[in-house]
């Protein structure tokens, strides 16, 4: 199970290196690119509200296989055509198939483990999903870098492998055993529900504001930060992109799991440090075009942001009141995943007026004042309080 999340969690990031080829090939600008990822973002969040929590009900495996299998498809659509066109349709499929899969997966992880583990605490689950999640999207990127800087087909080679990996672990997560057994009396569908919670207002704010911008960190890289690299700082290697999307997505995944015997403050005091100096650097390297400055930062604020996020989930999922959980971590997620977007498409427009450089560094500024200001009123207060 670990091995499909994983899997279908390095798809969602595949395209990231290939990106300043689609832009060369079908002379796509800058805002243009940002608009793809935005498409994206938008079919994780439309399948994440309309059917991330439908297998509670039906079971994990009558989700999950649907949403690997829509992952599929868009690997076969990426394979058939290079078009803006298909490409805009294969990454709203993508973000369809992610938007289920996550909530899903995880899900699943944990029930897995409880059921093969039942005395023993979850910090297993905890290393096994997070190393699935956002280490596979470290991982997408450079396979896809290396199998197109190594291959006569960079458009079609890294989406074959893929299609394969997605297609053999579809079929495993077949004979994996359900851990949810649907309802005899028959619930009607609804949509999930978004809100605060009815817990502490002003610290779920903080929460969400931090996922917000964690997430606008990871938006910035998997988005534009390969074409700035391969343009403004003319480092054209797709390897070389995909491994830094790696380091940035390793770092995350790595401190998420490595701070786990942190007290909650000296995680948010040190989650904070890590992504503020992480998007200063980010700023300086991109204004100043020096690269290794502006890899370093990356990794950084990658960092900094595996941490803060992940404290964010435990601060609304420890501060909700249970009948309302899913509800609050349903209203994290959506914060978050505009995060995503609306960022990186404000990094688009600006394109229009000013250099990429110049537009990065105005949307790190951004950033950093919205993070200066959480860290001030709430003094780290957002994490969840040790009992």
């Amino acid at each position: 199970m670990a091995v499909a999340f994983l899997t279908a969690m390095a798809f969602s990031t595949a395209p990231s290196p290939l990106y300043p080829i689609y832009q060369q090939l079908n002379l796509l600008s800058t805002f243009t690119v940002t608009v793809v990822f935005a498409v994206y973002a938008l079919g994780v969040v439309f399948s994440l509200l309309l059917v991330g929590h439908v297998s509670d009900l039906v079971g994990r495996k009558k989700i999950l296989i649907p949403a690997l299998l829509l992952e599929l498809g868009a690997a076969v659509l990426f394979m058939t055509s290079s078009s803006l066109v298909v490409l805009l349709i294969a990454r709203f499929v993508t973000g369809l198939g992610i938007g289920i899969l996550t909530a899903t997966a995880t899900a699943y992880l944990y029930e897995l483990h409880a059921r093969h583990r039942p005395d023993r605490p979850s910090h297993r689950f905890d290393n096994v999903s997070t190393l699935a999640n956002i280490g596979g999207l470290g991982v997408g990127p450079l396979i896809a870098g290396a199998l197109s800087q190594w291959t006569d087909a960079p458009l079609q080679a890294p989406y074959v492998v893929f299609a394969v990996a997605l297609a053999a672990v579809t079929v495993a997560v077949v004979i994996v055993p359900e851990t949810t057994v649907a309802p005899s009396v028959r619930i009607a569908y609804r949509p999930q529900r978004i809100g605060v919670g009815q817990g502490d207002r002003p610290r779920y704010i903080a929460a969400a504001t931090i996922g917000f911008a964690s997430f606008a960190v990871i938006g910035l890289f998997t988005s534009v930060a390969t074409g700035f690299v391969a343009g403004t700082l003319h480092q054209t290697s797709r390897m070389l992109s995909g491994l830094i999307l790696f380091l940035v997505f390793g770092a995350a995944a790595l401190s998420g799991t490595s701070t786990r015997r942190l007290s909650p403050h000296v995680k948010a005091r040190s989650g904070m440090g890590a992504m503020m100096a992480g998007m200063a650097a980010i700023m300086a390297g991109s204004a100043g075009q020096h690269f290794v400055v502006f890899v370093v930062g990356g990794v950084s604020a990658g960092a900094g942001a595996g941490i803060l996020f992940k404290s964010s989930v435990a601060t609304v999922a420890a501060m909700a009141v249970p009948a309302a959980r899913s509800e609050a971590l349903a209203g994290l997620f959506f914060v978050s995943y505009l995060g995503l977007s609306l960022p990186v498409l404000s990094v688009g427009v600006t394109t229009h007026f000013v250099a990429l450089s110049t537009a990065i560094s105005i949307l790190v500024g951004v950033v950093l004042v919205l993070l200066s200001t959480v860290a001030w009123f709430t003094r780290g207060t957002f994490v969840a309080r040790s009992k």
